[in-house]
């Protein structure tokens, strides 16, 4: 790993925590509207969309520049914008296989946040195995019918349009007969459903497609290759929150040492129980080493290298640190864990009440990072096959964590 902050890089960093700490809203934000305009602040300011190119509303800056304002906005715990799925993932995918008329049709109110975009790719029976989806699109000459069903799809609530993915050619093998085109969410034909979480929000939902029309002009790519434009690796934004995520869980650690310096057990505070104390020491260890495995990311991103396969133990980490992290913090916490806010480290906010979770919200949605963009048991499959070079027998469940 070699990684060094170069003099304009501190000058950058010293310059984003300024603004931040001058604008960072004093209060949560209630409504989607005080949501989308704290984002478009963030866009003007050059945070939003940085390693876009500029020739799409992008800020051409570098993967460093993206980390250190990841990094100051968890220092300060600055809302995260809200169209994530749509500059994180939609947008780079019509940048690398759209038209120059979708690019300039989109991309700008994507970054503005006055459209929100979200994924309509799961379905109840293909999710890890999403080749198998049913969604059909059909071509009807000047348009396409869709009909067919997705859920688990983050930001439906609020969306006005979606990337989905739909069979196009049932006859071909599943991987090949996948169509990608783009869906107007506010059209008669898509109902949206919310969906409770465990969590109590309904940041995601269920979408019903009944006859709906996507134009030809929206067509992402050729026709049945929808999968492989899924399959893109996309490096616009990729691996420069890292470096953020773990600013934000060192931040709520700190929050947890000082409820442990003040709440006792038999007249003495918690931390001076052996026991808590070696559990806060093996969690901070852990911690670090959520650190330098963020570093090594951002090291090769610098470095112009893409993270590919071994992207994905990145993932499988942290995702299953933050399960061990919340289970500590609730058994410490007890019944304060319902209270004490985790705005910190945790970001998932209901898409109505802009609420911040708290510690007891965090060890729930924690759950979830073990399945959102591929379970804990398909990470063990890709690390096996092809980051280790397992064969394809080796079980996922002999890869222990």
């Amino acid at each position: 790993m070699d990684l060094t902050y170069a003099p304009e890089d501190r000058e950058f960093r010293a310059a984003t925590r300024r603004w931040l700490e001058a604008n960072v809203p004093g209060d949560d934000l209630k409504t989607l509207a005080e949501r989308k305009a704290w984002h478009r602040k963030l866009y003007e300011a050059g945070y939003v969309g940085m390693l876009w190119p500029r020739e799409y509303g992008g800020w051409g800056a570098t993967p460093m520049r993206q980390a250190i304002v990841q990094d100051e906005m968890a220092r300060v715990s600055a809302p995260p914008p809200i169209n994530g799925l749509g500059i994180g993932f939609i947008g780079p995918t019509i940048i690398v296989h759209g038209t120059e008329a979708q690019k300039q049709r989109y991309l700008k109110k994507m970054l503005t946040a006055e459209e929100i975009w979200c994924q309509l790719y799961s379905e109840p029976n293909a999710g890890s195995d999403l080749a198998s989806l049913k969604t059909r699109v059909e071509d009807q000459g000047d348009h396409f019918l869709v009909n067919g069903q997705k859920i688990w799809t983050s930001s439906g609530p609020i969306s006005d349009w979606g990337i989905l993915l739909a069979r196009t050619d049932p006859k071909l093998p599943k991987h090949r007969g996948i169509t990608c085109v783009l869906l107007n969410m506010r059209q008669p034909g898509v109902e949206v459903r919310p969906l409770k979480q465990i969590t109590g929000s309904s940041l995601f939902s269920e979408v019903f497609m009944t006859n709906a029309r996507a134009e030809k002009s929206d067509l992402i790519g050729n026709i049945n290759q929808g999968w492989e434009i899924a399959q893109t690796t996309l490096g616009f934004e990729r691996g420069g929150n890292s470096l953020g995520r773990v600013t934000r869980y060192a931040t709520a650690f700190n929050q947890l040492v000082k409820a442990t310096k003040e709440l006792k057990r038999g007249g003495r505070p918690l931390l001076e129980d052996p026991a808590v104390r070696a559990r806060m020491g093996r969690i901070y260890a852990d911690l670090e080493v959520q650190r330098y495995a963020a570093l090594r990311v951002l090291s090769a991103l610098q470095k112009g290298d893409a993270p590919g396969a071994a992207s994905s133990i990145t993932k499988l980490s942290y995702t299953e640190f933050e399960k061990r992290y919340y289970e500590l913090a609730l058994e410490i916490l007890g019944p304060f864990g319902q209270l004490m806010v985790a705005r910190e480290e945790f970001e998932e906010v209901d898409s109505s009440s802009g609420e911040p979770g708290t510690f007891a919200t965090a060890f729930l949605w924690s759950r979830a990072g073990t399945i959102y963009s591929g379970s804990s048991e398909i990470q063990k499959n890709i690390i096996g096959e092809r980051v280790l070079g397992l064969p394809k027998e080796v079980r996922a469940d002999r890869l222990k964590v």
